[in-house]
């Protein structure tokens, strides 16, 4: 197994990247997303668009590129046998932060839908930080590889 997963190296990482790279939009864009549609009159027609608007970035971009990054990104570590070096490690500490910011806006878009609204505009803008944050201490940690 390990030697089909070697052989395969570079198609796992070209796998890992582009579904990275959609999750991360799409961890942008949702939080952008509940803006609009908390300044959108509560119960109106515009309000239901964003609804689902928010439900189908969910559905076909977000959850399929979580499971996909996890899948390449577990596929790559057993290939290159990095589960020894703490630079994954550390690694893996933010994809699991990341994971858990997914499964909030998840919940944050069902209670949306319902009516909820919990957060300010301005929190949600702050709150649409933590990918990018956390994704450049990602990329330090798989570039340079400090330990």
């Amino acid at each position: 197994m390990l030697q089909v997963l070697s052989m395969l190296y570079l198609w796992l990482k070209a796998g890992h990247v582009i579904f990275v790279i959609f999750w991360m939009a799409g961890l942008f864009m949702l939080p952008r997303y509940f803006v609009y549609h908390q300044e959108s009159p509560e119960g109106s027609a515009e309000a239901a668009i964003w609804v689902d608007r928010e439900r189908k970035l969910l559905k076909i971009i977000l959850w399929p590129s979580l499971t996909l990054v996890w899948l390449f990104g577990l596929a790559l570590a057993v290939s290159g046998g990095w589960f020894t070096q703490g630079w994954l490690h550390a690694k893996l500490g933010f994809v699991l932060i990341l994971s858990a910011y997914h499964i909030w806006l998840a919940g944050y878009a069902r209670g949306l839908a319902q009516g909820r609204r919990k957060l300010t505009g301005r929190q949600l803008r702050l709150l649409n930080e933590v990918p990018g944050v956390t994704a450049a201490l990602i990329v330090i940690l798989v570039i340079i590889k400090p330990f």
